[in-house]
């Protein structure tokens, strides 16, 4: 197993259930649900800021903005500046491209079984309430 510095200097193996291990911040990024359909969206191309938006209902300008910072500084993404006409386009790196197929399973695993859970909430909410 590869050896890290934690936070604190100390050697870490990349294991994520170790408390002070790094690959806790990079599974903490691609855990988030933002992440995972901001990716989708750049799935099949460089997306300009407006039409990412679009396609993500319920993203606000300023998260959407600070995920693509961390994506990019994280180097998932790439921001590239177009001078004629002035456009900026979002686009996934190499590295980006490696978690579509994880990242789709997870979505297409939740809306799979959207039904199930939606009922084992209602049977859980129904028991607490009688308990």
């Amino acid at each position: 197993m590869p050896k890290l510095l934690d936070p604190l200097g100390e050697v870490c193996t990349t294991d994520v259930y170790t408390r002070n291990c790094p690959s806790r911040a990079v599974l903490n990024l691609v855990a988030g649900r933002w992440t995972a359909l901001i990716i989708g969206s750049m799935e099949t191309g460089p997306r300009r800021f407006g039409e990412i938006r679009r396609q993500l209902d319920g993203i606000t300008q300023k998260v959407l903005t600070d995920k693509l910072r961390g994506l990019e500084r994280d180097g998932i993404v790439k921001r590239t500046v177009v001078e004629r006409p002035l456009e900026v386009h979002y686009e996934l790196t190499p590295l980006g491209l490696t978690l579509i197929g994880p990242l789709a399973a997870i979505r297409d695993w939740a809306e799979e079984h959207i039904d199930e859970v939606t009922g084992a909430r209602t049977e859980y909410d129904a028991e607490v309430v009688q308990a």
